[in-house]
């Protein structure tokens, strides 16, 4: 047997940024917890993948504003229960920035259509930082008192550089291989640079929030309004 692509629903023990997946086996199609991607032997971490879009979107470079400036920030990038953030320190704050800026990187690319290269970038990631999978059960127990049987990701992390990371990029290369490299995008509202993962049906997504979208909608409306009073304003001094 072999571990299924499942994505935890509402209910289950485990939260953005948490260290733990749930373990099934493959046969699962549906069901009210689970959505089993049938004949897949990956797992689906797209609550994962979001810690690689939490992580590059705590810099706005257009901006020029950085929220990961102290311990307390890379220990907020975490879940409440997470044990890896006691392990942060001052060192982790320079090592996530660069972790950062080669995950900007891997969206950047993927946003241009070079899907190659933000591959290779992803990959050097998942290579400096692997994961060390574990089946645990000490954590949740079931009503009959039996373990829940999951996996942590990264335990053996020496840092809580080396656990995010690690859990982010295998997230991020899941979601990527699952649903193709163009639903990594970079906002499109300037100056807003933020990442996202894009999850809409018809691969339609341009901007991170609907406060983007909204403020670049405006902002187009308001071009056009100014163009088409241009041309009628030259259009009357023609005539």
């Amino acid at each position: 047997m072999v571990l299924c692509a499942l994505r935890a629903a509402p209910g289950w023990p485990v939260r953005p940024g948490a260290d733990v997946l749930p373990a099934r086996v493959i046969g699962w199609k549906q069901s009210a917890r689970y959505r089993c991607c049938s004949g897949r032997t990956t797992v689906e971490l797209a609550s994962y993948a979001d810690l690689a879009v939490r992580l590059v979107n705590t810099e706005e470079p257009e901006r020029g504003t950085d929220s990961l400036t102290s311990v307390d920030a890379v220990r907020a990038l975490f879940a409440e229960s997470s044990r890896a953030a006691a392990l942060a320190d001052e060192s982790d704050l320079p090592r996530l920035r660069a972790v950062r800026t080669r995950l900007r990187g891997v969206f950047e690319a993927a946003a241009e259509g070079d899907e190659v290269r933000g591959v290779d970038l992803l990959n050097s990631l998942l290579m400096e930082y692997p994961v060390s999978p574990l089946v645990s059960g000490h954590d949740y127990l079931d009503d009959a008192g039996r373990p829940r049987w999951h996996l942590h990701l990264a335990d053996n992390s020496p840092t809580a550089t080396a656990h995010f990371s690690a859990v982010a990029c295998m997230g991020l290369a899941v979601h990527l291989t699952e649903l193709g490299a163009d639903r990594l995008g970079i906002c499109q509202a300037a100056p807003c640079r933020n990442a996202y993962l894009d999850t809409s049906t018809n691969r339609s997504r341009r901007y991170c929030s609907d406060r983007c979208a909204t403020r670049a909608n405006v902002a187009a409306y308001r071009a056009r309004k100014r163009q088409e009073a241009q041309d009628a304003a030259g259009s009357a001094h023609q005539g």
